[in-house]
């Protein structure tokens, strides 16, 4: 029995040794573990971002030239057409805005929330006034007095909302660099 009591003590202090080396170990390795974890994550981090920033300002680009397509001012002279009526008109811009939208759907993968939101939110606007100021003209008017009334509402509004829409894509920008 004294044999057996011996041999439980060994074993008990070998046991406790070796949770102590194990702990003190534990205790040095860990931090090392985590310090190289890090590393590894912004290491990663640093690729990823070295892979999608020049994704994401070809999407701003792109969203930049969305706006500007979409812009009465400049979609008006882009499509000009003689000959045309009102409502030839109405729905030639109608469907140049949403051809342009459907081409540049994607890049609301790489833009902030606020600025997919915003261009979508413009480009139905755009879409409402052109309607709009259809609405108020004889369909079989010359294109020319919807291009008249579309301009003469830009005119009126205090600050222009594609404008606006590029200050907050120029804003968004400013947080990569």
């Amino acid at each position: 029995m004294d044999i057996l009591i011996t041999f439980l003590l060994d074993i008990l202090k070998f046991t406790l040794a070796g949770t102590a080396v194990f702990f003190i170990a534990y205790s040095v390795l860990k931090p090392l573990i985590e310090n190289r974890q890090r590393l590894k994550i912004i290491e990663l981090k640093k690729a990823a971002l070295s892979t999608t920033l020049p994704l994401r300002l070809q999407a701003y680009e792109r969203i930049s030239l969305l706006i500007e397509r979409i812009n009465p001012s400049n979609l008006l002279v882009r499509l000009h057409s003689p000959g045309l009526s009102v409502l030839q008109m109405q729905q030639l811009l109608t469907a140049e805005i949403q051809n342009e939208f459907q081409h540049n759907v994607t890049q609301q993968v790489y833009v902030s929330a606020q600025a997919w939101n915003m261009v979508r939110r413009l480009k139905d606007d755009t879409v409402r006034l052109i309607n709009n100021s259809a609405k108020g003209l004889p369909y079989d008017a010359a294109a020319i007095e919807l291009n008249k009334t579309i301009l003469s509402h830009m005119a009126s509004v205090e600050e222009n909302p594609y404008d606006a829409a590029l200050t907050l894509i120029k804003s968004d920008l400013q947080e990569y660099f």
